[in-house]
């Protein structure tokens, strides 16, 4: 899962939301130097992210991308599912996205002194170029990929990724839309857990 699903799945808590959008910056045992909610909200992000690389829908998407973008095609799985949900956000959410993406940036520049280093200096970029809002559209997610090929110096072939979507949209849609509802369930469950 990519930004978006990770925000959606917080539960609308502000501190949990923080902690899952900030995991992937935080190694190891470090997320015990953060607030109880916070800490809650990474090991959250970490449960979300083993639960999808291991769950046979998520597997059958990536298999249609490993023969040309090889172990990139899970970050890519992972940004046409954010592509799937925003398209279908309101199926899932009652907020607008673009409400819940505006109140997302506001909250996290509200925290910015919380956050570390390396998410500090990418925000202004997902602010600007307003990344959340963009996985709406095919064009989005292909600028998107086209940015992270070019900070892996293009060896995933991410901005290729596109044509495979557009020679399985449907069927990446069926697979989103059937492994969320298991995702949902499992987040959910995972934080009464936590």
């Amino acid at each position: 899962m990519n930004f978006l699903a990770h925000l959606y799945l917080s539960d609308n808590d502000e501190e949990i939301t923080i902690g899952n959008f900030i995991a992937d910056a935080i190694k190891g045992k470090q997320y015990l130097e953060y607030p109880p909610r916070i800490a809650k909200g990474i090991v959250l992000h970490r449960a979300i992210d083993t639960f999808t690389d291991a769950h046979p829908t998520f597997r059958k998407s990536t298999a249609k991308l490993h023969k040309t973008h090889s172990h990139y095609s899970g970050v890519i799985v992972d940004v046409l599912y954010d592509h799937f949900l925003a398209k279908n956000w309101i199926d899932y959410h009652a907020q607008p996205l673009a409400d819940f993406v505006q109140d997302f940036y506001t909250m996290i520049q509200k925290n910015f002194d919380i956050l570390p280093t390396r998410i500090q200096r990418m925000i202004p970029y997902m602010i600007a170029d307003n990344w959340l809002l963009s996985y709406a559209t095919v064009e989005g997610v292909d600028k998107i990929l086209g940015q992270m090929n070019m900070r892996t110096k293009g060896i995933g072939k991410m901005d290729k990724a596109v044509i495979t979507l557009h020679e399985h949209y449907t069927e990446f849609e069926a697979e989103f839309t059937s492994f969320f509802e298991e995702m949902i369930r499992f987040s959910n469950q995972k934080l009464r857990e936590l």
